[in-house]
């Protein structure tokens, strides 16, 4: 069964993405955070736009894969998992 990241998007609501075939999720600057999915000829990089986070901080990478973690543990019927981001979501882009 398929599993899904709820996340939250100011001025946007609750944005669903793939909790499946996830190959690294990286804190990528301050304010934007990556998943990064799929093999390695051809990946998709869905980059998340957040508020700002100390220099050194992997919060918002650490908030994301717990939340994956969850909902691999959770049984099949519970296909999303809410992120509770410590910082706001501005953002959610896929390349």
């Amino acid at each position: 069964m398929a599993k899904f990241l709820s996340i939250p998007v100011t001025g946007e609501g609750n944005q669903l993405v793939s909790a499946d075939g996830i190959k690294i999720i990286e804190q990528a600057s301050t304010t934007t955070t990556t998943i990064v999915y799929g093999g390695a000829a051809a990946q998709d990089v869905i980059t998340i736009t957040h508020a700002a986070l100390g220099a050194g901080s992997e919060q918002m990478r650490d908030d994301i894969q717990n939340a994956v973690v969850r909902a691999h543990s959770s049984v099949w019927q519970n296909v999303t998992e809410t992120v509770s981001p410590s910082e706001a979501v501005s953002g959610i882009a896929i390349a």
